[in-house]
């Protein structure tokens, strides 16, 4: 085990492309310095928030809130859907119950009490 050379560790570079790889950043060109210019637009949807906010002067406290309760806020308004649909199938499927009853119940009345005359 003791041959082995040094194991350097690779991590994730970007690329002059955009795109992200594991890489060893001895390995790869020099990249030029200079400022990296990220527009609005090409940002991430769940960044591009972050970045209107801070821009605007508000505090990243507010923006952590937001990353947090945003997609708790989500989940929440998912599950009372989920929750009202139910009920409402519930109810759909005991109203066609009753009413299945009470014309099954109505039609044995009513087809008894005319035999019921026919036969005096």
């Amino acid at each position: 085990m003791e041959q082995l050379p040094a194991q350097r560790p690779l991590t994730v570079v970007q690329l002059p492309d955009g795109q992200h790889v594991y890489a060893d950043p001895a390995s790869l060109p020099d990249r030029q310095a200079g400022p990296q210019v990220v527009h609005i637009h090409q940002a991430a949807p769940d960044r591009t928030v972050q970045r209107i906010a801070l821009g605007s002067g508000v505090g990243a406290g507010a923006v952590a809130a937001g990353v947090y309760f945003g997609p708790l806020l989500v989940g929440v308004l998912t599950a009372i859907a989920a929750n009202l649909a139910m009920l409402a199938f519930i109810a759909l499927v005991l109203g066609w119950a009753v009413v299945t009853v009470v014309r099954a119940v109505g039609d044995t009345a009513k087809t008894s009490g005319k035999a019921r005359r026919k036969g005096r």
